[in-house]
């Protein structure tokens, strides 16, 4: 591991500290929603902010100043031009750190984030936006945003999403292991996950999770083809997850990572609600909840996804495997965790 690794982590493990403080006023399996949006907040607005600076040197150096200096570095093309997400006035994170002992800080912060989902279509109703509801304490609030300033994702846009996907994934890490069973419905130990892709090797082709939790099947789906001389153009991602606020994290995740994916139009169950109906996955990658009462089955006798029969209602692991073989393609592969009782 680089110096800047380690630097990067040891940022993380004071943030860690700091979330485990907010355990008295927020829900375990909650609160790494407070600190992965701020995160994901603070990493956009650095980001347009080098771009802001690279922008500003292009146009000094063409003679260009005063007004028209000003009216270009705030045109929204000139971002999304260099897939980099329009932050406005009120979102960027000075603006933010400047007001953080504000009695309101979280409904700024609310109010910061729906701003950024306004001006950006593709984020819209995919972020946090509950801070306000949550109740923290102001005081705490504003030590986590000073504590989140000192994470610098600056420089090129390649490295700032590494440092940002590295903090991320150790994030998500901890969390699951502090929630226990709990956690694994949000996040596959990167370990599994690699074996998972590597046995399967989606160099190309549509990719399928179908549980996605906050998508790490997919980060390293898109890798392992970049690692291996392809694209990530080569590999199209399609996903479902039932959880509202695990969804969202998906969604922060993969813009992270400039992974464009289609999740559904809204987090919904995938027996109930399936949301790629006519999908055929050339991979099917996945980590469903396993050994759990398949409440749903008694509405879906029948359905044409249950080729060998209908599963059995009071275990979904049958469910599941069905699920899959139906979305998979007439060459297609799939990869995937259950109990060993299933197999």
């Amino acid at each position: 591991m680089t110096n800047e690794n380690v630097s990067d982590l040891s940022y993380a493990d004071t943030l860690w500290k700091a979330a485990d403080a907010l355990r008295g006023q927020v829900d375990a399996a909650e609160y790494k929603h407070v600190v992965l949006g701020l995160l994901f907040l603070k990493y956009i607005s650095d980001s347009f902010q080098s771009r802001r600076d690279e922008l500003e040197a292009e146009l000094t150096r063409d003679g260009i100043k005063g007004k028209q200096l000003e009216k270009l570095l705030e045109s929204r093309d000139e971002y999304t031009a260099e897939r980099v997400f329009w932050v406005p006035p009120e979102s960027r994170w000075p603006n933010l750190q400047n007001q953080a002992t504000c009695p309101d800080i979280a409904t700024l912060i609310d109010d910061a984030i729906l701003a950024v989902e306004r001006d950006n279509p593709n984020l819209k109703s995919k972020l946090p936006r509950d801070y306000a509801r949550r109740g923290i304490d102001p005081v705490k609030m504003a030590g986590l945003i000073n504590l989140i300033a000192g994470i610098g994702f600056k420089g090129s846009r390649d490295k700032a999403r590494d440092t940002l996907g590295r903090v991320y994934e150790y994030f998500l890490g901890k969390f699951a292991a502090a929630e226990g069973k709990l956690g694994g419905e949000f996040y596959t130990p990167r370990s599994v996950v690699r074996v998972l892709v590597e046995m399967l090797e989606p160099y190309a082709g549509r990719v399928y999770d179908p549980a996605c939790g906050s998508g790490g099947m997919f980060v390293q789906s898109e890798k392992f083809a970049e690692a291996h001389g392809g694209n990530k153009t080569d590999v199209s991602i399609f996903g479902q997850e039932s959880n509202p606020t695990t969804w969202r994290l998906a969604h922060m995740n993969l813009a992270i990572h400039s992974i464009e994916a289609n999740l559904g139009p809204a987090p919904a169950d995938t027996f109930l609600r399936d949301a790629h109906p006519d999908l055929k996955a050339d991979f099917v990658l996945a980590n469903p909840p396993f050994n759990v009462s398949d409440d749903s089955g008694p509405l879906m006798r029948g359905d044409k996804r249950w080729t060998f029969g209908d599963p059995p209602v009071g275990n979904a692991n049958y469910a599941w495997i069905q699920h899959f073989i139906h979305h998979l393609s007439p060459n297609g592969f799939a990869g995937f965790v259950l109990a060993t009782c299933s197999m």
